[in-house]
Formats: structure tokens, C-alpha cells, sequence
């Protein structure tokens, strides 16, 4: 005695049809949804190292503006350094047709005696511990005409520094 198994036999129905193309329907939609799972998992990653690389570039920034202040200020203006603006060169090649990052920095002095520069440039305190301290305010950010990231990337860091 045979077994007749109905489900193949396409004469009788077209059930053999039917199982294949809805088998065909759920693997396209795995797939699919495989596919932009992985394109928004590399957009996230890419956006994740460029905002990491921003936080190191601002605390770089902090010790490049303390360098310039070291080197730049006098005992007569101990203020003459507001603000710095550069992008990093970050291949070392010397172009910068390829930075991706704007750096910029604002210092406000804390003096107890007045520097000789505008008055809303610095805060005067009164304790002599308090002396020759600076607020930096570090904004680092991606440039926009660089289409790396998906979307704006801007880190912000504001320290005080003793000078």
C-alpha cells in the first residue's frame, strides 16, 4: 500500500505553489530587514568614533590653550589670549583638505588686579588663591561640508584652569 502524499501533487491544488512563494516572501523580508539593520548599525558606529575623537580633541585643545598661554602671556597683560580657532591636522601631512574637526576655544581670565583688556574678557576676584585662573570654553565640532557623519556632531567642554 502506497502513501499519497496530496500536498505535491500540483494537479490537485496549487498548495506546492503557494508554500514556495510564501517562503520566498519571508526570506526577502528577512533579508531586507537584515540589510538596513546593518546600514544604520554603520551609520551609528561612524557617528559613535567621531563624537569619541571629539571628546579627546577638546581636552587636547585644553592643554594647547594652556601651552599658548604659557607662552604667550606676559607679567604686564597676563590676558592677551581670548580665544583660538584652528583645525587639527590630524594626518600630520600638512594639508587641511582633509581635517575633519573646527576647534574653537574662549578664555576668561580670573585676575585680582584688572588686565588691560575689556572688561566682560575676564572676572575679578579678591582672594589671592583664586589668582590667575582661566574658564576655557572648548567647542569642537565636525566641519559641515564633510559628509562623514549622519548627522551634527558638536561636543562641547568648559573647564577652569589654574594658571
Amino acid at each position: 500500500m502506497q502513501r499519497k502524499n496530496s500536498i505535491l501533487i500540483s494537479a490537485r491544488s496549487g498548495m506546492a505553489m503557494i508554500m514556495a512563494i510564501t517562503v520566498i516572501v519571508v526570506m526577502a523580508t528577512i533579508m531586507a530587514l537584515s540589510l538596513a539593520l546593518t546600514t544604520t548599525t554603520t551609520k551609528k558606529t561612524v557617528d559613535m568614533y567621531l563624537y569619541e575623537q571629539s571628546v579627546l580633541l577638546s581636552k587636547s585643545a585644553t592643554e594647547y590653550a594652556l601651552l599658548q598661554i604659557a607662552q604667550n602671556n606676559s607679567a604686564a597683560n597676563p590676558c592677551n589670549i581670548t580665544s583660538l580657532n584652528f583645525t587639527p591636522d590630524l594626518n600630520n601631512d600638512g594639508s587641511t583638505s582633509d581635517d575633519l574637526y573646527d576647534i574653537n576655544i574662549t578664555i576668561k581670565y580670573a585676575y585680582t588686579n584688572l588686565c588691560a583688556i575689556a572688561t566682560d574678557s575676564f572676572a575679578v576676584v579678591q582672594t589671592p588663591e583664586q589668582n590667575g585662573s582661566a574658564q576655557m570654553d572648548v567647542t569642537v565640532s565636525v566641519t559641515p561640508d564633510k559628509n562623514v557623519a549622519s548627522e551634527p556632531i558638536r561636543y562641547f567642554r568648559r573647564t577652569i584652569q589654574k594658571l
